[in-house]
């Protein structure tokens, strides 16, 4: 096995350093937390009688207090797919306990909110922001004091890192997370690809569009594209927080209940009253983050994770920022091809080795911690195993030695690239990420005359009158998160990509986000400091030559200088109001920038401590 990659070790020991101060804070947090916080043994007995009331036949084990109370945080709704599974997961959840002597209560629920959804919509303004409300939601839950382990259930974009970033906040409690699964393969991803922007020309009608959208999205489960929903079950895997292997096997399945119930079983196993305690709050450590960010670079993942990992790593007092995933960007190379980065989807991904070939894989070449803290019983290697039955018991065989199919998943000697994909570029117009892994390096430098716009519907008129039907930067400001919540603009993705197969060089620079599925176009996303309150992003001008260039790093309107500092900051647009954005005005006032998270909450939290 591969010592430690030097690069990795550099970062990790960086991030542990700059750490320090505010990772003491939050280990002296949970210690509290164990030893007088959420504490059943503190509740008075009105507290407690409340809390068993409804119990049913768990009521004397509950009340005996000589047993672990497992807290059911769910994001169960019928009209996600994702999340529909999860209507019958407490039931068995609570038959599992009761087979180790333990109990379980649904301990409180979470919006679960679809960007496929809400995308082009205006709910989308609320999209970034349900994950801190589902933080809160997750800590109101988790507040009863009648808990020793808990079970999240959530799997799509903002539910996970919006658990996590709670449950983190009870850190002393052993924690594992509970997917789902994909649901089964539908319309191949390129066909679906290929009639939107078929219907973005107007080529197809609305009908043959949704014929194709229902294809595409036709099951309970994830959708199967490596979007941010599946990139979170990536990082579930690689964090060590699920049990082995559980990221992508399919709802509805008996390995997919066993592996849950598995999953009861353990949490009780690593409960602060035995020999083996692994509080999630230990589990995520300054190595768990790199690990995460890792695996992220390493399959593709979704660029909003380049938001949502300072967030989880705030949560456990740890800092980092889009520096670090740039460097281990530079020496984590690309194994995975997923859609949008590749034409097979998540299942097929899983098939061909998945989660354990890449885990097992850059554990061999120095390319992950090994000794971490996870839920299981060793390390991470444990999470080079495939879940598998035999005569219907639960198992794990050995890692895999080669892929089944390495036009999906390739070796470190032979990787799809030698990079992980994701790009920091900044310049006199601010930082950004850029996703590269699915975009043609033919295609990485665009420098072109940009056309401002501060909403997409403007770009979607101006492409359908033939306006950018030439070279251009397309810039869409105002779409941070202090201005409008940060919305994704995943609707761009089809008349971008039209201008692109015309032969015209085209970028997009925004400060708000594209989706977790950022396809071929070359996008500078997350643009920070953002255009409202006077980031350089406000000072463009239609015309102004913009330079877009992830080989060098660089993202700058090629403007005269003094001329540049001359310039007034463009006038954003009034808040709209309506949709319950309005409600969401003070989780706009209050956040923070893109690289520390874009997170109201914790910002106060920090400006509290």
């Amino acid at each position: 096995m591969t010592d430690l990659n030097n690069t990795i070790a550099a970062v990790t020991e960086r991030i542990v350093k700059r750490s320090a101060p505010t990772r003491r804070r939050y280990l002296d947090l949970i210690e509290r937390g164990r030893d007088a916080g959420t504490n059943r043994g503190n509740l008075s007995c009105g507290n407690l009688a409340h809390a068993f009331a409804a119990s049913g036949e768990d009521k004397p084990v509950i009340r005996a207090g000589d047993a672990m109370n497992i807290g059911i945080v769910t994001a169960y709704n019928d009209m996600l797919s994702a999340h529909q599974p999860y209507g019958r997961y407490p039931e068995a959840i609570k038959i599992a306990a009761r087979e180790v002597g333990a109990t379980a209560q649904v301990a409180g629920g979470v919006p679960a909110m679809c960007d496929g959804v809400t995308q082009g919509q205006a709910g989308m303004e609320l999209s970034l922001f349900s994950r801190d409300t589902i933080a809160l939601s997750t800590a109101v839950a988790l507040s009863h004091a009648m808990f020793e382990g808990a079970l999240m259930l959530g799997i799509c974009d903002k539910i996970v890192p919006g658990l996590l970033i709670a449950g983190l906040r009870f850190g002393h409690l052993p924690t594992i997370f509970v997917p789902s699964g994909p649901m089964p393969s539908g319309l191949p991803n390129k066909e679906k690809q290929r009639i939107r922007q078929l219907y973005a020309e107007g080529k197809v009608g609305r009908e043959e569009l949704l014929e194709s959208e229902s294809a595409s999205y036709h099951a309970p489960g994830t959708c199967t594209f490596y979007g941010t929903a599946n990139s979170n079950q990536m990082m579930m895997e690689v964090m060590g927080l699920h049990m082995p292997g559980a990221a992508f096997v399919s709802p509805g399945t008996r390995l997919r209940q066993e592996l849950t119930r598995a999953a009861v079983h353990r949490v009780t196993a690593i409960g602060w009253d035995g020999d083996d305690y692994r509080p999630l709050g230990h589990c995520v450590d300054e190595k768990a983050i790199v690990n995460a960010a890792i695996g992220l670079l390493a399959t593709g993942g979704s660029t909003n994770h380049a938001i949502h990992l300072p967030a989880i790593a705030r949560a456990a007092g740890i800092v980092i920022d889009w520096t670090d995933l740039a460097e281990l960007s530079s020496v984590v190379p690309l194994l995975a091809r997923v859609y949008p980065n590749g034409a097979d989807d998540v299942n097929r991904f899983h098939q061909a080795g998945g989660m354990a070939w890449i885990i097992s894989e850059l554990i061999r070449n120095g390319l992950l911690h090994r000794d971490v803290m996870t839920v299981a019983r060793a390390d991470l290697t444990d999470y080079g195993r495939m879940p598998m039955l035999v005569d219907d018991a639960l198992v794990w065989d050995q890692p895999p030695t080669a892929p089944a199919d390495d036009t999906i998943l390739r070796p470190v000697s032979n990787p799809f690239n030698p990079d992980g994909g994701m790009k920091l570029l900044a310049g006199n117009l601010g930082r950004c990420v850029m996703k590269t892994s699915a975009v043609d390096p033919a295609r990485w430098t665009i420098e072109a005359p940009c056309r401002v716009f501060s909403d997409q519907d403007q770009v979607m008129a101006a492409f359908k009158t033939g306006e950018l039907d030439r070279d251009v930067v397309v810039v869409v400001r105002f779409q941070g998160p202090r201005a409008n919540g940060m919305p994704e603009l995943h609707k761009l993705t089809p008349p971008l990509g039209v201008l692109q197969d015309r032969g015209f060089k085209v970028a997009l620079v925004t400060d708000g986000r594209m989706s977790g599925a950022s396809g071929k176009v070359p996008a500078a996303i997350h643009l920070s400091p953002e255009a409202l309150g006077g980031g350089p992003i406000s000072k463009l001008r239609d015309g102004d030559v913009v330079r877009v260039c992830a080989q060098e790093g660089h993202l700058d309107a090629l403007v005269d200088a003094a001329a540049w500092a001359a310039r007034t900051s463009a006038e954003a647009p009034p808040p709209a109001h309506d949709t319950g954005r309005e409600l969401f005005a003070l989780f706009r006032h209050n956040s923070d920038l893109a690289e520390m998270g874009a997170s109201p909450i914790l910002a106060a939290m920090d400006r509290e401590a």
